[in-house]
């Protein structure tokens, strides 16, 4: 069975998560933590559970899912995985950084790309993947059907989806991807976001205004 703990880190309160099994084998997704202070409470948490990282996921590499990617993979030293086509977002950071108004280093250390319908294990707990673009091009969700749990990224909200108006976002292309890949899943799978709380797929089959 599959645990989650999440963190709302760095100024676009973007939700870290840290996925484990009773194994204590774990995945950290999305780190984001920006401030030494965000950093120590994230490692603490890990130390604190006896938790060993087994990978770092990225559902996509847009800046604020990343501004602790690199701390935390010199921490635990274990590949990233990402998207193949994720690779040119995750370069473009440290330009974005700047227009952001500071200095963000190229990611330096070993990724590993990942594609639709591969599986990641942690022993017997699976989770699979799912390619959701629309909000960034090498979007992933990661999806366990025996738990009904999913970290969607910044796909689907509560109540509503990601932003298209970024670098190679696509409105048409997530209205799909949610529609074929995400509401086709049971209505009781938990939807854990890259920002805000977590809803339900049928909630949001029902409720969210850019599906009426």
């Amino acid at each position: 069975m599959l645990h989650i703990k999440s963190f709302a880190f760095n100024p676009f309160s973007e939700n870290t998560y840290v996925v484990f099994n009773e194994n204590k084998n774990a995945y950290l997704i999305d780190p984001g933590n920006f401030s030494d202070a965000e950093t120590a409470v994230l490692k603490q948490f890990i130390e604190d559970q006896g938790l060993k990282i087994q990978n770092i996921l990225l559902t996509h590499a847009h800046i604020d899912h990343v501004l602790g990617l690199q701390e935390m993979y010199n921490k635990y030293q274990v590949s990233v995985l990402l998207h193949e086509i994720e690779k040119e977002i995750l370069d473009r950071n440290p330009m974005d950084a700047n227009r952001f108004g500071f200095f963000f280093k190229p990611f330096e250390g070993e990724i590993q790309f990942i594609k639709e319908n591969e599986n990641l294990k942690l022993d017997e707990d699976i989770l699979k993947i799912l390619h959701v673009p629309g909000h960034s091009p090498g979007s992933i969700a990661f999806y366990s059907e025996t738990d009904k749990l999913m970290i969607s990224g910044d796909v689907l909200f509560e109540g509503s989806i990601g932003r298209t108006d970024l670098y190679k976002g696509n409105h048409e292309q997530l209205i799909e991807s949610i529609q074929t890949k995400l509401f086709v899943l049971d209505d009781e799978t938990k939807v854990y976001s890259g920002h805000g709380n977590p809803t339900m797929i049928g909630f949001e089959k029902t409720y969210n205004p850019f599906f009426k």
